[in-house]
């Protein structure tokens, strides 16, 4: 705890020394003149440092010496790099055990059937991890929170043979997770010999949202229902693949206000929803900070852009800068010039919606513009706004904001670390046992951090 403890105070010394570069908007890149933010020696020699090289800000190792970086911005990088929870999955454990329906030619396709390769990939790895959990600290059954369709349950219940509980909010997903369910045990009767589906076990879905502010009385007693069981004298564990905002550190309190609860596995994400003391001071409880380490010290506190920025795939951005695939990268640059003209014409309309452009080699400005605001109420302005110098000169200088959005980006994992250590202290002075470490392909899966708990 104590090298949790010093990490995070040092982490967060940084967050507080370079606020000026977190807690900004790209799109204000010109409007608010973000590269005067620099320091005068990092803003020369990033105008000579080729976009190849910048990458190396976002490797897990040190910087070229023959390239000519800021003596600062050196050991900063260095410091990121001894403070960051580190990114990069280790290989599966040697005592893991994949599903073998996954590799069933007559059933893979029913678990993995219209499931995007990111999500494969997320819950294969996963229900491994859990099934692994289950076996090292058995339970009566899983709750499985934000569960959808039930895709990972799916693999539980009738890969493994585990109890799942699914509390998911959505009644038509529910519906949807209960149909899928009904057509696997149809094509498994049909495919597979009775031997080989004698242990499958139908996930229950409940249809339930759970608030930050859900007893676990309430929590428990739905369970019971659901489960239709006659006693409390139950075991059972937790998990969640990649629950939203507030509803991670509501997995946390509710792990740990039901005593039959015996271990965590949650991956988060959208940290930036997640609610604090200023942003919602009237609430009772926030997502962050959690620990009593950190709530004792106020001033220590993440800005929403920067708990924003902490979710963005760096390694996808890094391999393009490595690639010299620039021209996706321009797409910022005419964000941000867009930004200052609907500023300049409408000012009380700063940071509204446009819709998503993907970059194509060749884009001009003005056909950016036209697909950016269609539908929307800057589609009536004056096209003849778009040619000016001040535009102009802002699109020419599009690698200045190649070279700061890699800078915030090479903060990203210090502000995700934060926040996983926060977690840390939060569930080991609550006497668990925790373990953090990235499980997914980063490049699928930006948020491959699993957070596990083990009650003593």
């Amino acid at each position: 705890m104590e090298v949790v403890r010093e990490k995070l105070e040092q982490s967060l010394k940084n967050i507080t020394k370079y606020k000026w570069l977190l807690d900004t908007y790209i799109l204000d890149f010109y409007l608010d003149d973000h590269w005067s933010k620099l320091p005068k020696n990092w803003q020369n020699d990033l105008e000579n440092i080729s976009l190849e090289n910048l990458a190396e800000l976002l490797l897990d190792e040190g910087l070229d010496h023959q390239v000519k970086w800021p003596e600062e911005l050196m050991d900063l990088q260095q410091e990121l790099r001894k403070l960051c929870i580190s990114r990069a999955p280790k290989n599966q454990p040697k005592d893991s055990f994949p599903c073998i329906l996954l590799e069933h030619p007559k059933m893979k396709h029913m678990f993995l059937k219209r499931v995007k390769p990111k999500k494969q990939h997320e819950i294969t790895r996963m229900a491994e991890i859990c099934a692994l959990s289950h076996r090292e600290t058995p339970v009566d059954f899983i709750v499985d929170f934000g569960a959808g369709v039930g895709h990972l349950a799916r693999i539980l219940g009738y890969g493994y043979g585990l109890r799942v509980c699914c509390f998911e909010m959505q009644p038509d997903l529910n519906q949807q997770a209960t149909e899928i369910d009904l057509k696997l045990e149809f094509m498994a009767e049909k495919h597979l010999p009775s031997d080989e589906i004698k242990h499958f076990r139908r996930p229950v879905h409940l249809t339930q949202r759970l608030e930050s502010d859900t007893q676990p009385e309430l929590f428990l007693s739905s369970i019971r229902n659901a489960l239709e069981l006659k006693t409390d004298q139950f075991r059972f564990g937790i998990i969640g693949l990649h629950p939203c905002g507030n509803l991670g550190p509501t997995l946390m309190r509710m792990f740990l206000g039901c005593p039959q609860a015996r271990f965590l596995n949650f991956v988060g994400c959208c940290y930036q929803k997640m609610t604090t003391q200023v942003t919602h001071p009237r609430e009772k409880v926030h997502g962050y900070p959690l620990s009593r380490f950190l709530q004792d010290k106020p001033e220590f506190q993440l800005s929403y852009e920067a708990r924003e920025v902490s979710c963005h795939a760096m390694e996808v951005y890094r391999d393009r800068l490595r690639a010299g695939d620039y021209e996706y990268l321009r797409i910022h640059s005419l964000r941000a010039a867009a930004e200052r003209i609907i500023v300049q014409q409408i000012p009380d309309l700063r940071h509204c919606a446009l819709r998503n452009v993907k970059y194509s080699h060749g884009m001009t400005f003005h056909q950016y513009f036209q697909k950016a605001v269609q539908g929307t109420r800057f589609e009536a302005l004056d096209s003849r706004l778009l040619s000016n110098q001040q535009t102009e000169t802002d699109l020419a200088n599009w690698q200045r904001i190649v070279s700061f959005y890699t800078l915030r980006l090479m903060m990203a994992p210090l502000v995700e670390s934060i926040i996983l250590y926060d977690r840390c202290l939060f569930l080991t002075e609550n006497d668990c046992q925790v373990h953090i470490e990235a499980v997914f392909d980063p490049r699928l899966s930006p948020r491959n951090h699993i957070t596990r708990a083990v009650k003593p």
